[in-house]
């Protein structure tokens, strides 16, 4: 099983960094985790093509997350896809693709099928299952669990409102998890128990929290440093990968790992765009 990691950044903008997207490859079948701001660009400097992606997961649906998944899909389209692709992500998902297709690139979708030859409706290939915690979906080579995470849930929003995912996924002996965007939680506890690799969102360092939002942000909102190196150890990670690091001064970067191996002893990763990840 192998990572790459697309995009590793934020909402706030970091030329080094694009938006969150992941690629996990199987026994040659790739699926894509989100798909953030560059993921097809990102995809093509790492020698992959879209339409080589077969299965898609969203953890959630804040833009950094989901900003590029139209055009993703109508790039795999336009460049020859013919073999159906499914969406997965909590509800919601749906209408958000619907929205994509028969809205935003209805007048694109509509050309393309009146001048090109050949065509396949792209909204006959692209399904949508809209997913809770659970097992997700399992084939000969794979199964990909789901746990809700919490990502302001805590402060106020509801899961109907609000439903965010973290996966975990299970193939050839190996347990990998992706936190989504997530706090400490028993959601994230439970997809990340004794996996081989976690990749984990690791927002800001402790000593970045110096004021009432950064305060806020940490507990409700989206894990530090600090909350991750005691997921890890909690759960036994044997290879810790830190990714949706908010951009900040070498001092930080290194006061942030050293947050995480204050109680941490595992394999440790800091995340970066393009990064080839063996778990």
């Amino acid at each position: 099983m192998q990572v790459i990691l697309l995009g590793t950044g934020t909402p706030i903008l970091d030329p080094a960094r694009q938006h969150s997207a992941l690629i996990v490859e199987i026994l040659g079948e790739i699926s894509l985790f989100d798909a953030g701001r560059g993921v097809t660009s990102q995809m093509l400097k790492v020698g992959l093509l879209p339409q080589q992606v077969s299965t898609i997961f969203i953890t959630h649906h804040h833009y950094d997350h989901i900003g590029n998944l139209g055009e993703f899909l109508l790039t795999a389209w336009h460049n020859g896809r013919k073999a159906p692709v499914t969406v997965y992500g909590p509800p919601g998902t749906g209408g958000i693709v619907n929205a994509l297709l028969d809205q935003v690139y209805a007048r694109d979708i509509a050309f393309a099928l009146t001048y090109e030859t050949g065509v396949v409706d792209i909204r006959n290939l692209v399904q949508v299952k809209e997913v809770s915690p659970g097992l997700v979906c399992e084939n000969d080579k794979w199964r990909v669990f789901a746990e809700y995470v919490d990502h302001g849930n805590s402060s106020g929003l509801s899961r109907e409102i609000w439903p965010c995912l973290g996966y975990r996924v299970e193939a050839e002996g190996k347990a990998l998890a992706i936190s989504g965007d997530s706090v400490d939680c028993e959601g994230l506890d439970r997809i990340a128990q004794e996996v081989d690799c976690l990749i984990q969102c690791c927002y800001v360092a402790e000593a970045e929290i110096t004021n009432s939002a950064f305060e806020h942000l940490a507990q409700y909102v989206i894990a530090s440093s600090g909350q991750v190196g005691r997921i890890a150890t909690r759960n036994q990670v044997k290879k810790l990968v830190l990714t949706h690091i908010r951009q900040k001064s070498e001092a930080l970067m290194r006061s942030m790992e050293e947050d995480i191996r204050s109680v941490y002893d595992g394999d440790l990763i800091v995340g970066e765009d393009l990064m080839v990840i063996e778990v």
